[in-house]
């Protein structure tokens, strides 16, 4: 497998919440035509072994603040198939790249939500996986309507690899890079890249998630692409809030690149596959996953639940509930201590 060039870019996220349902859609497409531009001069810069870019979470939309459920579908989620896709798709094809990012997106088996979306287009314009964010503030997520999601997309659907020519891909979206289990159960299915779509604070200071993309790539032994905005424009937060420090790690945890603030290319660099395969055949102190033996923790997780799953099926979705259940599961665990 030949290695390649991965890009982490970080765009300037602009936010469609102020417009109206019509206009955002156009402001959505708008934000993906300027990507697209942003990618070609990138691919012109870099070279044509750019076969990988990863987008920042929030690139297409921003994200809700105080919209219904119901407002936000209309302005904002992404229909599967829908224009959107296609004009990602179209990108794809036209700069020969996968493409991965992170956007709200519909799913006609639960009308009445939302999931925020990674996603993994090939360079032939096939959405190649579809991964549903599980830990989530504010948003749905499968843990929501558990029962149902897996009885029709079935854990792996719930966990899903690319296998292709740039090696295992897997998505984690955003703040999940601080929950080790979902890079952990992406890994056992043999995840060698995670692609990170995030918005999250830029600091001189080392953040939390910061220090969670390096353990993950650590204790994966695997690359992590890590796409943070340039900001976000149109909503009242302080726009560089969430700017700055892109980066790809690789899979001893050495970071390769890191942009600084701004719109930036910077992050990018090489990912060698045949290197990282050869790492994890070593029989050494440094075999995170040879060494770790599943079976000490599995019972601790069967016999142990804080938050509750299948919060939506019994009732409409509304935003009140997620902090009634964040409560709930602080009251649990607070029981389980004493």
């Amino acid at each position: 497998m030949e290695a390649y060039k991965a890009l982490a870019l970080q765009t300037t996220c602009h936010a469609i919440n102020a417009l109206s349902p019509l206009t955002a859609r156009v402001r959505i497409l708008e934000n993906i035509h300027r990507i697209e531009r942003q990618i070609e001069a990138s691919k012109q810069f870099i070279g044509h072994d750019l076969r990988l870019v990863v987008l920042p979470e929030y690139f297409a939309s921003g994200f809700p603040t105080g919209e219904s459920f119901a407002l936000w579908q209309e302005k904002a989620c992404f229909e599967i198939g829908g224009k959107e896709y296609e004009a990602l798709s179209a990108l794809a094809v036209q700069y020969d790249i996968y493409l991965s990012g992170n956007v709200y997106e519909l799913d006609p088996h639960f009308p009445d939500l939302y999931f925020q979306s990674s996603f993994v287009i090939d360079p032939q314009g096939t959405c190649i996986l579809r991964y549903r964010r599980l830990n989530s503030m504010f948003a749905p997520t499968p843990h929501d309507v558990w029962d149902k999601y897996l009885e029709i997309y079935g854990l792996e659907g719930v966990f899903p690899i690319a296998d292709t020519e740039l090696g295992r891909l897997a998505c984690i979206a955003s703040e999940e890079i601080l929950y080790p289990e979902i890079a952990r159960c992406l890994m056992m299915r043999g995840a060698e890249v995670f692609l990170h779509a995030t918005s999250e604070v830029g600091s001189p200071l080392l953040t939390q998630k910061g220090v969670a993309k390096l353990a993950r790539a650590i204790e994966n032994m695997a690359y992590v692409v890590s796409a943070n905005s340039a900001g976000i424009a149109g909503i009242d937060i302080p726009f560089a809030s969430t700017d700055g420090l892109s980066k790809i790690i690789n899979y001893e945890g050495l970071v390769l690149c890191e942009a600084g603030y701004g719109e930036s290319m910077v992050a990018n660099a090489t990912i060698d596959i045949n290197a990282l395969r050869k790492h994890r055949q070593r029989p050494a102190m440094a075999n995170f996953i040879a060494r770790q033996r599943f079976e000490l923790f599995a019972e601790s997780y069967q016999t142990h639940s804080f938050y509750p799953p299948n919060t939506f099926e019994a009732q409409k979705p509304d935003r009140q509930v997620f902090l009634q259940n964040i409560q709930g599961a602080i009251n649990r665990y607070m029981e389980a201590e004493a």
